[in-house]
């Protein structure tokens, strides 16, 4: 299964409004594979994706239930929280940085490589994700849970250039190029813990690069 990365015809905003602006023409992916280890609670979650010269956007619509969020603090565990979270694998790069956004608008993010020896992972600074934006519909903390069914939304933008300082991807125009990705959600400390995929994944392991789809660059 692939996803077509189309290339935004306005400037591209967030907002609360999921079907506006430059995102009207935007594909739609859904996370919709759930890991048997899960509770019943299956969030519907869908993301779209757009690039330009700049970089590539990513807006999350999930509806939900038993929703939380403590972590605050950059590179602290978003993944505890309701989150979704974005993992790409840029053509020409040496590995994949994972993006994970708690419904709050943290994040950790790693660059992951060295994958056929010992497997080295490193944390990202605040300087270098500096040219990031990130947008949630949400407070940054959210406690008590909340168990009612609500509807978040969570946008980033990550600049081209973050790719090519960390994973030394081929520079140039991104069309028709093919990266690998895969898209996640999941609560694990929340009351209904989840773990969900656009792909499916064989093991409870996000961190799978095999089990990773094809997103292409229109």
């Amino acid at each position: 299964m692939s996803y077509k990365v189309r290339r935004a015809g306005e400037q591209v905003q967030f907002s609360d409004v999921w079907e506006e602006g430059a995102w009207k023409n935007a594909e739609v992916l859904r996370v919709s594979c759930f890991r048997k280890e899960g509770t019943g609670h299956r969030p519907d979650t869908r993301c779209k994706m757009l690039y330009d010269d700049a970089g590539i956007y990513g807006f999350f619509n999930v509806n939900d239930r038993y929703v939380r969020c403590l972590s605050t603090q950059f590179q602290a565990g978003c993944c505890r929280d309701s989150c979704v979270e974005f993992f790409v694998w840029p053509e020409g790069g040496n590995g994949y940085l994972n993006f994970e956004f708690n419904c709050g608008g943290n994040l950790l993010v790693c660059h992951i490589w060295n994958l056929e020896g010992r497997r080295q992972r490193d944390p990202l600074t605040e300087k270098d994700v500096a040219g990031m934006e990130i947008f949630t519909t949400m407070p940054s903390v959210v406690d008590p849970e909340i168990t009612d069914e609500i509807n978040w939304k969570l946008g980033f933008y990550v600049p081209f250039e973050l790719f090519r300082k960390t994973t030394g991807m081929t520079t140039g125009d991104v069309s028709s190029r093919r990266w690998q990705a895969n898209f996640y959600k999941c609560g694990d400390d929340t009351s209904h813990p989840h773990w969900a995929s656009w792909q499916p994944i064989r093991e409870l392991n996000f961190h799978a690069p095999d089990d990773f789809g094809i997103i292409t660059f229109e």
